[in-house]
């Protein structure tokens, strides 16, 4: 059987396909694939071993044609430059028919049978118009496919709020749903502006440390719980994770800070006292 490989094409967008000609291939090369309508250019990212092959029984992945040559490199440069062109007509045709759309990005197939522009809209659009007067001009194959906010900051690209290349653009290839949840678990400020990305929806990186987060809070009461300590019966006001402790909010006002160790050690004296109660309070022997 012939080797599978994950090819990437632009956007971060991904498919298998099959050495199915033995050609040698090498992880970053550019390769030429069959498409549905022709021969696509793609970068070759990794085999994918035999053991984690979990195709369905009516699922055939296309062929890998042939690594690029350097015709088909420089005809990749030129599919960019047109595309970009592209994308400033079909902008002005978008303002022509005053369509609620906001244009991302345009992509030419490798063989120039088709031409692909991606928005973002808040309801669906009817483009066919926009459509027709894009085939008049173009004179090939015209899809215009709506995506998501996420998908359209992975098309674009750019860099975090962490100083690093977006996550989706990197290595994320699939997105969770992630809740505000996430944020409270982990005491962050619930700012629309610290706790959202590019994309305008919440950070992705929230789901990284959540189940840390749920483990490490698991250990100490919950947040707003009655809690006894030495001076008195309070309230807990807040949990610090990172250096051990918690701080218990009296009536007073003062916030005394109360660390895992000392919480350890009342766990400890609750359990003996409730074990020495029950000693003491066995039923008699019949």
């Amino acid at each position: 059987m012939p080797d599978l490989y994950i090819v990437e094409f632009r956007g971060f967008r991904r498919k298998l396909f099959y050495n199915s000609y033995y050609h040698t291939l090498t992880s970053g090369d550019k390769v030429i694939v069959e498409v549905e309508r022709g021969e696509d250019l793609g970068l070759l990212k990794k085999p994918v071993p035999d053991e984690d092959r979990y195709l369905g029984e009516d699922e055939k992945p296309p062929s890998i044609l042939r690594p690029a040559t350097d015709n088909d490199l420089a005809a990749e440069e030129a599919n960019l430059r047109d595309a970009a062109d592209a994308l400033v007509r079909c902008e002005k045709l978008i303002a022509k028919h005053d369509l609620p759309m906001k244009l991302i990005d345009g992509e030419y197939q490798h063989d120039r049978n088709k031409l692909t522009f991606y928005f973002t809209s808040d309801n669906r659009v009817d483009f066919r118009a926009l459509v027709r007067d894009l085939a008049a001009v173009y004179r090939t194959r015209i899809e215009l496919r709506q995506i998501g906010v996420r998908d359209a900051a992975r098309r674009m690209g750019g860099f975090g709020i962490c100083g690093l290349p977006q996550c989706c653009c990197s290595f994320l290839h699939n997105f969770e749903p992630i809740s505000t949840q996430f944020a409270r678990e982990q005491n962050l400020s619930l700012n629309p502006s610290k706790i959202s990305g590019n994309c305008g929806r919440l950070l992705c990186c929230l789901a990284y440390e959540k189940d840390h987060y749920c483990e490490a809070l698991s250990k100490f009461p919950r947040q707003g719980e009655p809690f006894t300590t030495e001076k008195g019966e309070g309230i807990i006001e807040a949990v610090n994770i990172f250096e051990d402790y918690m701080l218990v909010k009296h009536a007073s006002g003062e916030m005394e800070k109360v660390s895992r160790m000392e919480i350890k050690r009342r766990e400890r004296q609750k359990k003996s006292f409730f074990k020495k109660w029950n000693e003491g309070n066995d039923l008699p022997a019949e």
